[in-house]
């Protein structure tokens, strides 16, 4: 992003999710940031940390202090530190056949990010204020909505995508995921720029890491697959509900005013993997 504060903003946001994730509240963050001595203005340091600032805030969060390092490349993200319940921590493992796997933000992130980079939309685009909106979101309510209802087993979406992240609970959980293709929510553009080539290249590794354990849908294409594989930055949670919990989940989350939030499948058991339904 060329915004040096929205740049701060969703480096922010992407470090305080890992304590989210696991139904933890975060209390003190340290920066942790590259910049150059010479070549850059301060100007833009000073944004980034303010961006950075709104969101630990916005969390409830302190800033306590912060290590810097010359670096030709800005670099910036938080150390969080957070506290949670030891009886309530959340985790990768304990999802139980017949729970509901529901996702809290769309795909696509990583390939319009990319699509941007390329010069194919501008910062005046509503694909790009769509994207900024997703990436600085923080998943306070998704977390406080988990610990309220008793749920144990989550995983955010980040870097391997929503397959390689789902595989992991998989692998813990020792369970077979079942997504149904139609109900994952995605950017649409997203799926316009892959089909005309526009794919991260951490995408294709992911997809080549996970496919030996996925079993997808004769209608499943190519660019379909690409989607799933995306690396988010700042993505959403996948958690796993009882299905005797799915009704009152559903209607705490109206009542918080949380909106984002998608049924996209079960959890059966099976050997560790994934299978993609249409």
């Amino acid at each position: 992003m060329n915004d040096p504060y929205v740049f701060g903003q969703i480096a922010a946001t992407n470090s305080l999710s890992d304590i989210y994730v696991t139904g933890g509240r975060p209390l003190l963050a340290l920066n942790l940031i590259s910049f150059p001595k010479k070549g850059l203005p301060r100007e833009i340091l000073k944004r980034i940390l303010e961006g950075g600032l709104s969101k630990i805030k916005e969390a409830g969060a302190l800033l306590v202090g912060g290590h810097s390092v010359d670096d030709p490349e800005p670099k910036y993200g938080l150390a969080v530190v957070g506290i949670a319940h030891p009886e309530k921590i959340i985790t990768t493992k304990g999802a139980r056949a017949g729970d509901l796997l529901y996702l809290t933000k769309p795909l696509g992130t990583g390939i319009l990010a990319t699509a941007f980079k390329g010069g194919f939309f501008n910062e005046e685009s509503p694909i790009y204020q769509k994207i900024i909106e997703l990436m600085t979101e923080l998943n306070k309510v998704p977390s406080e909505l988990m610990l309220e209802v008793g749920l144990t087993t989550a995983t955010d979406i980040t870097g391997f995508g929503l397959i390689g992240h789902a595989l992991e609970m998989a692998s813990a959980s020792e369970k077979k995921l079942i997504f149904y293709f139609k109900r994952i929510p995605y950017l649409k553009e997203a799926l316009h720029f892959v089909k005309q080539g526009i794919i991260p290249e951490g995408d294709y590794d992911n997809l080549n890491y996970c496919e030996t354990l996925v079993k997808f849908h004769p209608q499943i294409g190519a660019a379909e697959k690409f989607i799933l594989a995306d690396a988010q930055t700042s993505g959403g949670i996948l958690l796993a509900c009882p299905r005797e919990k799915k009704e009152f989940f559903e209607k705490r989350a109206i009542e918080k005013g949380f909106y984002s939030l998608y049924l996209v499948g079960e959890v059966t058991e099976g050997p560790p993997s994934l299978e993609i339904l249409p």
